[in-house]
């Protein structure tokens, strides 16, 4: 799986075109995911048999195989109660190395090459624009705490998330740890991705918010 790394546009792009041709209130940033080559979603391997645990029992134990979500999908929407978010996802797909979020500072977009929310392995990679003087969906997203609940309504039910951990990442530091942030080896979770510190011309660095799902 190719590594991917983050990076910000600095009013370039076709989302900077979109928002000065159709601004939103105020002005929207650029926020670009670079993925590497697309790549299918992983899928869980089959659990191996374990030896019995005594002879005398003459059976074989079988690991539990790891299951997808009932509700495992194509994401619709992402609720976030604690920031009043309730909006809409469109799948997304990589443009060469980019991964551009839709120009709609109101709607995510959800990298359909990489996992389903849901599913046994790998990030789902949702991400969205924000807008410095309001009006994004994400534009609060930094504020999100450890322990707050993320909801994604897919095509086949509600999955309920639980937030691991909120962090602020300059564009050097997501390049280095790329690998980990989206890995698609993972146990199955969220990774919402908008951007963080406008300097008045441009963003210079990311919000990244990684959650596991819950019953």
């Amino acid at each position: 799986m190719p590594a991917a790394v983050l990076s910000v546009m600095s009013l370039a792009g076709a989302a900077v075109i979109w928002a000065v041709e159709h601004p939103p209130v105020g002005t929207s940033s650029g926020s670009e995911v670079r993925t590497g080559s697309p790549a299918a979603p992983v899928t869980s391997r089959r659990a191996e048999s374990e030896p019995a645990t005594s002879a005398s029992q003459g059976q074989r134990h079988r690991t539990a195989r790891p299951r997808a979500l009932p509700a495992a999908g194509v994401p619709r929407a992402v609720v976030v109660e604690a920031l009043a978010i309730d909006v809409p996802v469109l799948p997304i797909e990589s443009q060469g190395r980019a991964l551009e979020p839709p120009s709609d500072p109101q709607v995510l977009g959800w990298w359909s090459d990489g996992a389903r929310p849901g599913s046994v392995r790998g990030s789902a990679l949702v991400t969205g624009h924000t807008v410095h003087d309001g009006g994004g969906a994400l534009d609060d997203l930094e504020t999100l705490r450890a322990g707050a609940v993320v909801r994604v309504r897919t095509d086949r039910g509600s999955i309920r998330y639980v937030v691991d951990s909120v962090r602020v990442l300059d564009k050097d530091t997501i390049a280095r740890q790329a690998p980990q942030l989206f890995s698609q080896q993972v146990h199955g979770r969220l990774v919402l991705v908008t951007c963080e510190g406008w300097d008045g011309t441009g963003y210079r660095s990311n919000v990244v918010v990684t959650a596991t799902p819950t019953s």
